[in-house]
């Protein structure tokens, strides 16, 4: 198995952690490829300032029930938003009101354990999209395809000719990643998993354990570490990707046993599965990059991320909760205290987006999932207002 080249000494920091994970030391952090993300604003340059100037979350406010496992939310200016359900492999068409259209059935779309129609995203920027991008799992393998909306009726959009363009992304019954997301430039990100082998995360030639970076077409960009799709490796099951105001990149990942993790993300970075899962401690080799923050995995499970209001936030499975992490600007210690928000409230949460140029986030459910206790609802999306 052909592995990496051995990267350059890396700066260790102090670790966030949330309450009851394990007190940790030695972290690592540098800014994703160029560009910008975000809002657009720029991040604070202190832990006191963004302490005064984090956003407080209003009550959220279901606006669509009877999903069944959604997993992908495209959300839409104006707080609509296209959304995925993982076993039916259907595309749905939410409007700000909480009414939910079929938009179509992606058939290639295998549900098997954890598997099925997983994330998906739509070009930055439209108000109307006419394309849609999906990460699913088909029977060969999971893969990533990009189909056309046709918008020719007068309803909702309809999914129309379609184009693979990435497969052979390693599948099993669990651990698929499956987070796909526009990021700084333009380029599709997609977060991918082990599938159950943790060699793979290692070996630089596999798609699985990595987060991968392509154009729209599905072509590795100038300037990927490895020549290929691969941006970052040494991960075992990714589920969420964001962007700060500075392009920075922030990546939640699930651990096994012990402890999850937020990343910040750099091109070529070995953030080191299957031999390390948190941090790696004074012994660790310098060719692993350790996280930034860490949970326990009771407090956790982190799926979905989002970046508004001068925060990370990140839904949480098995934790039931969303963690609010205030992001300080400072390369040194790019995170502050994290803070558990609603916790219990609605059940296992999956996926969390902000709404385009909106101030709301739009959070999914995953009670429905064979690991939840849905409630007559479920499963729901749920608006959460950002005040100030």
């Amino acid at each position: 198995m052909e592995h990496a080249q051995q990267l350059p000494r890396r700066v260790r920091r102090r670790l966030r952690g949330g309450a009851g994970a394990a007190a940790v030391l030695l972290a690592a952090t540098a800014c994703a490829g160029g560009g910008s993300g975000g809002d657009g604003g720029q991040p604070p340059t202190g832990s006191e300032e963004t302490a005064t100037r984090m956003v407080p979350p209003g009550e959220p406010e279901t606006v669509a029930t009877g999903l069944e496992i959604p997993w992908g939310v495209a959300a839409l200016p104006g707080g609509g938003a296209l959304v995925s359900e993982r076993n039916s492999g259907r595309i749905l068409q939410m409007s700000p009101e909480g009414r939910t259209s079929e938009v179509g059935t992606i058939d290639e779309a295998s549900a098997q354990g954890e598997g099925g129609l997983l994330g998906i995203t739509v070009p930055p920027d439209q108000e109307r999209p006419e394309q849609l991008f999906a990460y699913f799992t088909a029977d060969s393998g999971n893969r990533i395809a990009r189909f056309e909306l046709d918008r020719s009726g007068d309803g909702p959009p309809s999914l129309g000719d379609s184009r693979t363009l990435v497969e052979g992304i390693p599948s099993a019954s669990f651990h698929n990643g499956g987070r796909l997301a526009f990021g700084p430039g333009g380029m599709l990100y997609a977060a991918t998993g082990d599938a159950g082998d943790g060699s793979r995360s290692q070996d630089t030639d596999s798609l699985g354990g990595k987060i991968l970076r392509m154009t729209p077409e599905g072509d590795p960009v100038d300037g990927n570490p490895f020549d290929n799709l691969v941006y970052s490796y040494g991960h075992r099951n990714v589920q969420g990707l964001a962007w700060d105001a500075d392009g920075t990149m922030f990546a939640t990942e699930f651990g096994q046993n012990r402890l999850d993790e937020v990343n910040v993300i750099e091109a070529g970075g070995n953030y080191g599965w299957p031999a390390v899962e948190g941090t790696g401690g004074a012994d660790a080799s310098d060719e692993f990059i350790d996280p930034v923050v860490t949970w326990s995995v009771e407090e956790a499970s982190p799926s979905g991320a989002a970046i508004a209001g001068n925060s990370l936030w990140v839904a949480a499975l098995r934790g039931e909760r969303i963690w609010r992490v205030p992001l300080t600007g400072s390369e040194d210690d790019p995170t502050g205290e994290p803070e558990a928000l609603f916790t219990g409230d609605y059940g296992r949460l999956r996926t969390i987006t902000p709404v385009p140029g909106g101030g709301d986030l739009l959070v999914s459910t995953s009670n429905r999932d064979s690991r939840g206790d849905p409630e007559d609802e479920d499963d729901r999306i749920l608006r959460i207002p950002l005040e100030g």
